[in-house]
């Protein structure tokens, strides 16, 4: 554990370990809980726009990583990639996705933004930040950079992916 680590979080001791049987929720419980939660505010927060929380996030993605494949968008949005199908299909009829043949391989199709997808993520970034941040309220910076590499190391001891 970094000097960081051990000063902003004690070691757990033994009870609190076992948490799924002292009457506490599991940790796996309290994530489900926070992902609900959030999704019911972006939910909220997007609704003016008809845009989800699922189709927000991948749109965020495509903004990080520009040309995914929609299996590969799919795996980065956390959504199956029948879902992701019908998801690119309704956003590309918006207006906010194109996609294009992938020249180095004609049966793969790459997704895009448009600049109507670009402009009204900038348009949102600003209290999507202030949602995070309410989230986050009761943490010191410490603790946040602290709980976003703890959230990583989850991610990573479950899968194979890197973060996008």
């Amino acid at each position: 554990m970094s000097t960081m680590e051990s000063e902003v979080f004690s070691a757990p001791d033994d009870d609190a370990v076992e948490s799924a049987t002292d009457g506490h929720p599991t940790l796996l419980y309290a994530v489900k809980q926070v992902e609900l939660a959030v999704r019911a505010h972006m939910d909220a927060l997007l609704r003016p726009i008809n845009i989800t929380a699922l189709q927000y996030t991948a749109l965020t993605v495509l903004r990080r990583r520009d040309g995914l494949s929609a299996a590969e968008l799919a795996r980065n949005s956390f959504v199956t990639a029948q879902t992701m199908g019908e998801m690119i299909s309704t956003l590309e009829k918006r207006g906010l996705l194109t996609r294009r043949i992938d020249p180095a391989n004609k049966r793969r199709m790459l997704t895009s933004l448009t600049d109507d997808a670009r402009s009204m993520l900038a348009d949102y970034d600003a209290e999507i930040l202030a949602l995070e941040n309410r989230m986050l309220g009761d943490l010191s910076p410490q603790q946040r950079q602290a709980f976003r590499h703890y959230l990583s190391s989850c991610r990573v001891a479950l899968g194979d992916t890197r973060a996008h």
